[in-house]
């Protein structure tokens, strides 16, 4: 793997980390949009946007919904927006399975929580890049995931090989994650690795922690295999372009 760096330490306590990073060409063939697309590109590492206690209380939800399915493998996905659930080897909508039963396993507080905290990294993301917050719109896929070291059944399942958000989801314009379980704690391996040229950059999951980047190919990156314990996160994802934005998930 060569030289790795640690950009952030499960035992730091990050108010603002921000490096910027040259634009890869991967914004140029495609319409820009004023205030919004990336022309100042990096990644951003802060753990006083979302409390360890708010963290929590996400990852119980989380937890609540894909205790519903689970993938035979080793990576689960739960999208609130689109409904999509992981059952087995293939997805499920959620909403269209298990109907007003829905109300049993979340509530409106749950969905009040996951807005506010979308709001606040989304501020926080905007700010890091300079651009307006009101420019940018959440964008499909944005995810739960359960990670463990099951072996991997599907291709869904192998989420370790390098990937660029912007050639997989051509609608991203700004990635975030937010960690909902600790590095060496709660899990082991799973560490989220950005792959540069020189080194990898590595960033060691901690509940409350949002790392944030741009999503093209300035940012190749990739996760390392749980070997032990289980991983949580959601992955948040915002475009520039309205005509690929969703809402957010209505408890309906």
């Amino acid at each position: 793997d060569g030289v790795t760096e640690v950009l952030a330490h499960r035992g730091d306590s990050l108010r603002d980390k921000f490096v910027e990073i040259p634009c890869s060409g991967d914004y140029d063939g495609q319409r820009r949009f004023a205030g919004c697309t990336p022309r100042k590109c990096g990644r951003g590492v802060t753990d006083a946007v979302v409390t360890r206690e708010e963290a929590e209380r996400i990852r119980r939800i989380a937890e609540r919904g894909l205790s519903l399915g689970g993938s035979d493998g080793g990576a689960s996905i739960l999208d609130l927006h689109s409904g999509a659930l992981s059952l087995g080897k293939h997805f499920v909508n959620l909403y269209r399975y298990f109907g007003d039963k829905i109300q049993d396993i979340f509530t409106e507080e749950d969905f009040a929580l996951y807005r506010d905290v979308r709001q606040r990294i989304q501020q926080r993301i905007a700010q890091a890049f300079g651009i307006s917050s009101s420019a940018m719109y959440l964008t499909k896929p944005t995810f739960f995931s359960r990670m463990n070291s099951t072996a991997a059944k599907t291709t869904h399942d192998e989420y370790w090989h390098p990937h660029v958000d912007k050639v997989t989801y051509g609608s991203f314009d700004y990635t975030s994650l937010l960690y909902l379980s600790d590095y060496s704690q709660d899990f082991g391996g799973g560490r989220f690795v950005f792959m540069d040229a020189d080194s990898n950059k590595t960033v060691e999951p901690r509940a409350g922690r949002v790392s944030f980047f741009t999503s093209g190919s300035e940012n190749v990156h990739r996760v390392e295999k749980v070997e032990w314990g289980t991983r949580f996160a959601v992955t948040i994802s915002f475009t520039c372009d309205p005509q690929h934005s969703i809402g957010d998930p209505p408890l309906a």
